[in-house]
């Protein structure tokens, strides 16, 4: 990934765990969104948060520290939910468990995709797909995907200031 470039980004779950069906993962998740967010770090257009993956149209502003701001939104994540878990479910720890040199759990696939927004026709098209994941016949999360709380819907549909670190795609594209 690139500075000063949006991409959609969708990163996993290990082996599609459930993980984020537990609203406390998806507050850990907002929290890092906008901790980066407001150090001007990463501009996020929209996202979603599913309960074992995540979706988001961002942009990398600047280096956090010698890193990518994603690079340090998976790690501060990752180290949040290792804690938490650590400390109150060591059988849905062990689900995460790895035999590697640099680390003990994993809660991130490696394979997280990122794709280039080339258009603001492209991004409105990723916006949307986002925006009724939830909807989906496999999630079927809510019937208005307004409703979701763990989105950027309701930013754009309804005005909801809730995520005001959001930045509109309007004023950029």
């Amino acid at each position: 990934m690139k500075l000063e470039t949006t991409y959609f980004y969708t990163a996993t779950i290990l082996n599609w765990i459930s993980l984020l069906h537990n609203d406390s993962y998806k507050k850990i998740i907002l929290e890092s969104m906008e901790y980066l967010v407001l150090r001007n770090k990463l501009k996020i257009y929209g996202f979603v948060i599913m309960p074992n993956h995540i979706h988001a149209v961002w942009q990398n502003i600047e280096l956090n520290g010698k890193e990518m701001p994603v690079e340090s939104f998976m790690k501060f994540s990752a180290h949040k939910f290792q804690n938490i878990i650590k400390t109150t479910n060591i059988g849905l720890y062990s689900q995460f468990q790895v035999n590697k040199t640099d680390r003990r759990a994993q809660f991130w696939q490696r394979d997280a995709l990122p794709i280039e927004i080339f258009s603001r026709e492209m991004l409105e098209q990723k916006l949307n797909y986002i925006h009724l994941n939830p909807m989906q016949e496999h999630w079927n999360l809510v019937s208005d995907p307004n409703d979701y709380e763990f989105s950027s819907c309701s930013f754009y549909e309804r005005n909801d200031k809730r995520y005001e670190w959001l930045t509109d795609y309007r004023e950029d594209f």
